[in-house]
């Protein structure tokens, strides 16, 4: 049987999978806070609890809002101050007694995008999370690349390029403070969040997402206008990592993925941005919404044949 983890600030979830990545069984519990042993020990014991479950020993993947460097083996898990800068994969390995895995929620969520049988033929698949944030996870034949540090995908910390500056104005461009210390990282622009400030600051009106894209299904000419400028936005942006990385199918996953007009709209846009031999890949919603993270922490241990 194949676990995975799905370890949130509040809640840590575990999934049980067969082969097929059929999910069998599922428990939600708090997450401890404060102490190591006791982050430890809930893992530990939802683990021993499926092992009964099922009659085995299934293997063990974590998705964590953060990243576990390969070479020193410490996480960075700054949400969850019991786990963070601890060597969570070593612990849990001698406690459990098998071989654990871990890696980034956002490359968890690509990773079960790839293991999904319509994008199993695809040996690039490219997930972007626009949520809270923007993120993203490459998977290269159905496995994760996570790069030297374990921070390979982190696109949301890439910055404004010139010709998104322009778009914006040069004069009057909003210029944001990214939490990763930066200024005008992509995190603030194409996620959900970004999507509300640009129009705050664009349009002079504070309106949620859904208000947004509510007034934009109903002709307003303030909603369209900005709807195009931000899908020429993420056009401009998306082009520099479709350049880069050459993906097959680029699955979009988190709340401002649900903005269907952004499929239509977006394969459109791009052309004008990438190289003249380029093909724009295959753009996706997301197939498994919320159940991914675990879905792809448990993919941690499939390979292709």
């Amino acid at each position: 049987m194949l676990y995975g983890f799905d370890i949130g600030g509040t809640k840590i979830e575990l999934a049980v999978f067969n082969e097929k990545l059929e999910k069998l069984h599922s428990e939600r519990v708090e997450t401890p806070k404060e102490s190591y042993d006791a982050w430890l020990n809930t893992i530990v014991s939802l683990v021993q609890k499926a092992d009964e479950m099922f009659n085995c020993k299934g293997t063990v993947g974590l998705g964590i809002p953060g990243f576990v460097n390969p070479t020193t083996g410490i996480a960075e898990i700054v949400n969850i101050r019991a786990a963070d800068h601890k060597p969570i994969v070593q612990d849990l390995s001698m406690r459990l007694g098998r071989e654990v895995r871990a890696e980034n929620d956002a490359n968890c969520f690509a990773l079960s995008e790839a293991w999904d049988d319509e994008n199993t033929q695809y040996p690039c698949v490219l997930g972007l999370i626009l949520g809270t944030g923007f993120g993203g996870g490459l998977i290269f034949n159905g496995k994760v690349h996570s790069g030297q540090t374990g921070m390979a995908g982190e696109v949301g910390h890439t910055q404004l390029n010139y010709h998104a500056l322009q778009l914006l104005g040069w004069d009057n461009a909003p210029i944001y403070d990214c939490g990763c210390g930066n200024r005008a990282c992509l995190d603030t622009y194409l996620s959900g969040r970004g999507f509300e400030m640009l129009y705050r600051d664009l349009q002079g009106q504070a309106l949620s997402a859904k208000e947004i894209i509510q007034r934009f299904y109903a002709g307003d000419e303030s909603a369209v206008k900005f709807v195009a400028l931000f899908v020429e936005l993420c056009a401009v942006s998306i082009a520099n990592i479709i350049t880069m990385l050459d993906p097959d199918v680029i699955v979009f996953g988190g709340g401002l993925s649900n903005f269907d007009y952004l499929y239509e709209a977006l394969p459109k846009a791009l052309p004008a941005h990438l190289l003249r031999s380029a093909k724009v890949p295959l753009i996706k919603k997301a197939k498994y919404g919320d159940s991914g993270g675990v879905r792809g922490a448990a993919a941690l241990f499939l390979t292709k044949s």
